[in-house]
């Protein structure tokens, strides 16, 4: 059985994303899927439901669980609630991480909870309101949260089980970050398996069975991605948008913009103008 690969594109101009959860209104199910990024779910309304590896886990107000990265997992919102979702990229622990990039954390009731708890409200409300020096408040507050994790929230004894599991996805892992530092370059099959020492038909099978897609599929999905961010951020053409991204030219943009969400890039930016109207 495969699982869905997410991708993590940090918020513009700092080395993380924070963003409000997307199953705030209830009703909402994330199904199976991974990313390798860190990644912190902080309740702070109503209550969520984990289920990490097949283990489940409740959240009430005032908690938060913190997912490693390779660690599959889904996520079950049946009622309204305020959630905040904090991803750091697993770079930000380099100096921190064990043989492979392996590095693990755990969450267990502690004091130092709460600190963290006030740090993810403190980042996303500078984040939103964006007050002046803001900047330098979320940056402070994100590396005393660092900080918080690689000192009390480290796990020093790991298991057998616990890495040959990491270990499963880690490779594809690699790959998939590649593909999004070099998204905007030629891309083909080929040419990753080649870098990585990989046949074509291997790697396609990679894809197949972990990222539950194909490697043509992935690709396209993460320079809509980043099409979606420019779009959304820049009064640049779409034109240029679809070249900046990977795409020979706008009609493939625009082809795989509303496969993904649902509209063209166009009626996306009327939608968007009509709204600041």
């Amino acid at each position: 059985m495969g699982f869905e690969h997410e991708l993590i594109i940090p918020n513009e101009g700092f080395p993380f994303k924070i963003f409000r959860f997307e199953g705030m209104h209830g009703h909402y199910v994330r199904e199976k899927h991974w990313h390798r990024s860190i990644e912190i779910f902080a309740v702070f309304e109503g209550n969520l439901t984990f289920f990490i590896n097949e283990e489940q886990h409740l959240l009430h107000p005032g908690e938060f669980i913190l997912l490693n990265s390779n660690e599959v997992h889904s996520v079950l919102a049946p009622n309204p609630n305020c959630t905040i979702v904090l991803q750091i990229p697993l770079n930000m622990f380099s100096d921190y991480c064990e043989e492979d990039g392996f590095l693990l954390f755990t969450h267990s009731p502690r004091t130092q909870d709460k600190k963290i708890m006030e740090l993810i409200r403190e980042m996303y409300r500078g984040i939103s309101e964006r007050d002046t020096g803001y900047e330098w408040k979320v940056r402070s507050d994100f590396f005393l949260l660092i900080y918080l994790l690689v000192t009390k929230y480290k796990k020093t004894e790991i298991g057998s089980e616990e890495i040959r599991h990491y270990r499963k996805l880690n490779r594809l892992s690699s790959i998939t970050a590649y593909i999004r530092e070099n998204y905007q370059k030629e891309l083909s099959l080929e040419t990753v398996a080649e870098h990585f020492g990989y046949s074509p038909s291997y790697l396609s099978r990679m894809f197949q069975k972990y990222a539950l897609t194909n490697y043509k599929t992935f690709l396209q999905s993460v320079r809509t991605e980043y099409a979606f961010q420019e779009l959304a951020n820049t009064e640049h053409t779409i034109s240029d948008i679809a070249m900046n991204s990977g795409f020979p030219n706008s009609k493939s943009l625009s082809r795989e913009f509303r496969k993904k969400y649902g509209i063209l890039p166009s009626e996306y930016r009327k939608r968007q103008k009509s709204a600041i109207n």
